[in-house]
């Protein structure tokens, strides 16, 4: 190497050197994940057993899978419209690209680790002013006092004014991070990215929560509307009995009007059991990204209410800290929340910047490749903060604040958890013993709607007796309806609390996922 250029890099080794030494501190909290408070197991109410038949489901403390919850309803329709969704959604669609975005913005912190090399070429034609207090300075040195007219050109003979220059060379700077304030930026910036999955992870959640309920609602609805149907059609015959009666001269005219009461009211309650089934389609619909009434075709047709399973695991209060996509989103926002603790710590300290300047400069184009014609500027540069008026001591307190927030929201993200299992839990159960309630219930009103038409038609009874049986029957069969409805809706919210179906991710999601573990083990 010439003696030269082993002057010029003799102090920037040493710089490099003294840097990768100091580089090695940290300043600032290193993150601990946070050890949630939650209970042995849920409490006895909500898992208040519930009388065993062939259609009641019981929840069990074992452990769970639920990466497909919405296959215990054994319905196919449900289990497509579910995949299609979590395709296709425009809502999950932007939270993964809010995922592109924090990786983005997690590769720009990183690149500050690195040096920065830029090249540069210029040319300008520029002349020196000869009415300075410089020029006339240098003036005088080249005659009388005064200066000659040729002015600078003439006490300067090499400079022509005006005058060329040509430059081309390259620029470079490297930060030497010897606090870890880069380090603890791409720190936040990898636990934003690890919070963006888990907020599209919740945000799959909702969604398959959101289908499975609009599915399950448009099927009751459907049930509804057969049962008012069912009932029209022989609340008509009745009817128009109770006319034949009255022609006969068996019956009277508050017959017939009583039993025109009960056709005119059931068929009140027809519009909106349709309207009902119209928005569910509409709301399915646009779950999946498609134009409302998309899934008419498909959908239109009645079907049962998807049964729930004869066991439900749903595993222990501990297991949902794991597993709930928003407690491991305020997980991973305490964690950045941390970092920039760490950050704001460093910049307490100086730092020490390596910079370099070298490249090529003539007044004539062929005189760039002279050795004569290079230029160099190389060393370190270290600021040290003196006195800011206390920005940065207030920066500091400032994140800590924010990191105490997110420990917090992270308390009430796992407090939030417990509660929604257990009130899904309170729900299930009971509404399963009011179904119950209802078929039996069923049942005695079908017997009392024969034995009172016996009646009735023994002149034992009037006919008020019979319609008043069947408006009674056609109520509970409605309420069983909507109870049966409630049951699979409940189960549900309670896969839903347990934070399940976000393994169902798409693909982008899951390259997102990847790349971010990939920068977690990245040895910079």
């Amino acid at each position: 190497m010439p003696a030269n250029l082993r002057m010029i890099a003799r102090p920037v080794v040493r710089a490099v050197l003294l840097g990768a030494l100091l580089a090695g501190c940290t300043v600032g909290p290193d993150f601990v994940p946070p050890k949630a408070d939650t209970p042995a197991s849920w409490t006895g109410k909500a898992l208040t057993p519930v009388p065993v038949n062939k259609e009641t489901s019981a929840v069990a403390v074992t452990p769970i899978t639920l990466a497909a919850w919405w296959t215990s309803f054994d319905d196919p329709t449900l289990t497509s419209l579910a995949e299609r969704a979590a395709a296709s959604n425009l809502d999950l669609r932007q939270a993964v690209l809010r995922i592109a975005e924090a990786r983005a913005a997690r590769d720009i912190a990183a690149a500050a680790q690195w040096p920065t090399l830029s090249g540069n070429g210029s040319y300008a034609r520029e002349r020196i002013s000869e009415k300075t207090a410089l020029t006339s300075l240098l003036g005088s040195f080249g005659g009388a006092a005064g200066g000659p007219k040729g002015g600078v050109s003439m006490a300067l003979p090499g400079l022509q004014n005006p005058f060329s220059q040509f430059q081309y060379g390259f620029d470079a700077s490297w930060e030497i991070d010897l606090f870890g304030r880069v380090r603890r930026s791409v720190e936040a910036a990898d636990a934003d990215t690890a919070a963006s999955i888990e907020d599209s992870r919740d945000v799959l959640v909702s969604l398959l929560g959101e289908v499975a309920r609009a599915y399950i609602d448009l099927r009751g609805a459907q049930l509804r509307r057969s049962i008012l149907e069912e009932n029209l059609a022989t609340e008509r015959d009745v009817l128009a009995l109770a006319r034949d009666r009255r022609h006969a001269g068996t019956g009277n005219d508050l017959d017939v009007a009583n039993a025109a009461a009960v056709v005119t009211s059931t068929e009140a309650q027809l519009p909106a059991v349709m309207t009902r089934i119209t928005q569910d389609i509409n709301q399915l619909s646009f779950l999946l990204a498609l134009e409302p009434g998309a899934l008419g075709a498909e959908l239109e047709a009645a079907k049962p209410v998807p049964p729930v399973p004869p066991r439900v695991p749903i595993g222990l209060p501990a297991d949902i800290v794991r597993r709930r996509p928003d407690i491991r989103n305020a997980e991973a926002a305490l964690h950045a929340a941390t970092a920039r603790v760490g950050v704001a710590v460093a910049d307490l300290f100086p730092r020490l910047t390596l910079n370099a300047d070298v490249g090529l400069q003539a007044q004539h184009f062929g005189d760039l490749g002279n050795w004569a014609s290079r230029f160099f500027s190389i060393g370190p540069d270290l600021e040290v903060p003196i006195f800011s008026g206390g920005q940065r001591q207030a920066t500091v307190r400032l994140q800590d604040v924010k990191a105490k927030e997110a420990a917090l929201a992270y308390a009430r993200a796992v407090l939030a958890a417990l509660h929604d299992v257990e009130n899904a839990l309170a729900a299930y159960g009971p509404e399963q013993n009011r179904r119950t309630s209802l078929e039996a219930t069923l049942a005695q009103n079908r017997d009392a709607l024969t034995l009172a038409r016996q009646r009735y038609a023994g002149g034992v009874t009037t006919f008020l007796d019979v319609l008043d049986a069947e408006r009674t029957l056609q109520a509970t069969e409605l309420s069983l309806a909507d109870s049966t409805t409630t049951v699979s809706t409940d189960l549900v919210a309670l896969y839903k609390a347990l934070g399940g179906g976000w393994e169902l991710q798409p693909s982008a999601v899951n390259d997102a996922g990847a790349h971010a573990e990939a920068h977690d083990s990245d040895p910079r």
